[in-house]
């Protein structure tokens, strides 16, 4: 499916993974996608704008609903390792850039024993954001259009409805019938 993908619906839904990823979340959802959608420079971020969605306010909403996953270290640890000279942002950074950005996060389900540890990695999807990219696609034929763009991939997430992107949309006061006929205006004229 992500050969249909515009080169800026792939930039978003990489963004959403690489965001997930600075939040510290297992998943890529919903909530993502959107931030990633409000990131966007093209048509989707401007939409967005207009009816009151920054990234900065979806990204502390987000904040705000999700917690993030815990790390290796505690404050406290991570005090006494400076404290005694040892960048620890540095040390952080080779771990990540020589095992994965979520080489840090506690294994899921807390420690197993030495074998039998299991790890879930950031960067999947999420039921919801599956549901999302599917219905993307589906927005993309029904407009008959030959890619799926960024606006195809909003569509899909008005279309889901049911994620925390809708709750933050919802919070947001924006209405999805609005952002829908905005969105299907903006690429008829792009096309």
């Amino acid at each position: 499916m992500f050969e249909r993908f515009s080169t800026e619906a792939r930039e978003v839904v990489l963004r959403a993974r690489d965001d997930a990823i600075q939040l510290r979340h297992r998943q890529i959802g919903t909530e993502h996608l959107l931030l990633a959608l409000t990131e966007n420079e093209g048509i989707t971020g401007r939409i967005l704008h207009a009816a009151g969605l920054s990234a900065d306010s979806v990204r502390e909403r987000i904040q705000r609903l999700v917690p993030s996953e815990p790390g290796l270290l505690t404050d406290e640890d991570a005090a006494a390792l400076r404290s005694v000279g040892i960048d620890l942002d540095a040390v952080m950074a080779r771990i990540e850039q020589s095992f994965g950005p979520d080489a840090l996060l506690q294994p899921a389900g807390g420690r197993r024993g030495w074998f039998s540890r299991r790890r879930q990695g950031t960067g999947r999807f999420g039921p919801r954001a599956k549901k999302v990219l599917e219905l993307s696609l589906r927005e993309s034929w029904r407009l008959k259009d030959n890619n799926i763009g960024s606006g195809h991939l909003l569509l899909g997430l008005l279309r889901e409805g049911e994620g925390l992107a809708a709750k933050i949309i919802r919070e947001a006061g924006a209405d999805f019938a609005v952002l829908r006929e905005q969105t299907e205006q903006a690429l008829r004229r792009a096309a």
